[in-house]
């Protein structure tokens, strides 16, 4: 594998050479500071780019161009990293080795067919068009609670605090929505077009220069853009006593989180230190509340942890019943506690690296992971996958025990279930 980057100035282009895959596969992104307001809109926006274009002016005739195209796929997403919401457009097609010669660059040019000539009239989008949108992205909107992990991550955050990018919806509000028409909607096109900061990732067995000269051929920006600000979500001073909330759900099953700020740490904490820590914490099966609260308590039917380095935040997300809601967050405090106290084992520290090095490696094998490990990289500004590799494998106990001092139990969400479980 090999990681080239250059700036084209209206853009950035990053390409990902490996020889793991049958397919190229080209994301770009579109990155502008997150607006709450404007959540619902980018949303709505980058699922209508595809219903229609202004070539192929049905969703069945950009089908049936796709599969003309040797099944090419396209999709879509939004997403929040830190203080900027990003929404990406991804191409997923053969080599030409597998279907035919200039297949790909005839799948590029559809490709950009769609992000730069959309279906309007008069500088609006289609009605009929917008209509279907907005009713899958109702049924969206109104599902968040039927996944009950996401769910209660969402409350949670809103009750850490509301004021915060942390805490917005990326399935979009029905409030927003209602003030979606087809000309404002349009005007946002053009913005994110012209104004937003550009990043195009491509991974697969191809020509470095034959690939760039594609790119600029069919993705023609004309703005010179930079990042207009950090995308480091400015971190909450810990409240001095922990924020206790909960909401009922009609389940049997209860689900608790728990966010803790992790105030003051430094780059290589951030990069390595804390990484380990919460590997040892919740990071797996080997860790200690996968080991505690569910193996030796039976407190929860799952637990695990995750880092959020843009948001500065560890956050801990189990399922529990809810009469061991006490038990369970006393033991995760404990269990905190004693990583703070470096109660913990060298052997616990070889295992926690061992599962970093297997999970880079295993990265290698999806291009979609890849993509995801190089955005980071520019994001987060980090030292290349290989450096941290070997950064990751002399960091001490020290280490981890001084970062592990910096977590703070801050908010504590339980969405409690309340259904009988005879019934």
């Amino acid at each position: 594998m090999k990681y080239t980057s250059k700036d084209l100035g209206s853009f950035g282009l990053h390409l990902i050479n490996s020889d793991k895959f049958k397919t190229i596969t080209i994301k770009v992104l579109f990155h502008t500071p997150i607006k709450k307001e404007e959540i619902t809109k980018r949303s709505v926006l980058a699922d209508i780019l595809l219903q229609s274009s202004k070539e192929y002016d049905s969703k069945r005739k950009l089908t049936v161009e796709a599969e003309e195209l040797y099944a090419a796929d396209i999709a879509t997403s939004n997403q929040r990293l830190g203080n900027y919401i990003v929404t990406s457009f991804t191409l997923q097609v053969l080599e030409d080795r597998y279907t035919e010669e200039n297949n790909l660059e005839k799948s590029i040019e559809f490709f950009s067919k769609i992000l730069f000539h959309p279906d309007v009239e008069n500088n609006a989008f289609k009605t009929d068009k917008l209509d279907i949108v907005k009713y899958n992205t109702v049924v969206s909107i109104s599902s968040l609670k039927e996944d009950a992990t996401s769910y209660t991550l969402a409350r949670m955050a809103e009750a850490y605090d509301k004021e915060s990018p942390i805490s917005y919806r990326m399935t979009g509000y029905i409030e927003d929505l209602e003030k979606i028409t087809e000309e404002n909607l349009y005007e946002t096109y053009q913005s994110m077009i012209e104004n937003d900061y550009v990043d195009i990732y491509v991974v697969g067995n191809f020509d470095n220069k034959e690939m760039t000269s594609l790119i600029k051929k069919y993705f023609k920006f004309k703005k010179i853009k930079k990042r207009k600000q950090s995308y480091y979500v400015t971190i909450k001073k810990p409240r001095k006593r922990r924020l206790f909330a909960k909401e009922t759900i009609d389940n049997t099953q209860s689900k608790l989180a728990i966010v803790c700020p992790l105030p003051k740490l430094t780059d290589y904490e951030k990069n390595y230190a804390i990484v380990l820590a919460n590997l040892i914490l919740g990071g797996g099966t080997d860790s200690k509340l996968f080991k505690e609260v569910r193996e030796k308590n039976s407190l929860c039917y799952t637990i695990y942890s995750f880092v959020n380095k843009l948001d500065n935040v560890l956050i801990i997300t189990a399922g529990i019943d809810r009469n061991n809601f006490q038990k369970t967050v006393d033991l995760i405090t404990k269990n905190i506690m004693d990583m703070k106290k470096g109660k913990f084992s060298e052997h616990d520290i070889e295992i926690a690296k061992e599962f970093y090095h297997t999970s880079m490696e295993e990265l290698e094998e999806n291009e979609h992971r890849l993509i995801g490990e190089f955005i980071g990289e520019s994001i987060l500004n980090t030292e290349p996958m290989s450096e941290r590799v070997k950064k990751m494998a002399k960091v001490k106990k020290r280490d981890i025990v001084r970062a592990s001092k910096k977590i703070t139990m801050d908010t504590v969400f339980l969405l409690e279930g309340v259904k009988n479980e005879e019934n």
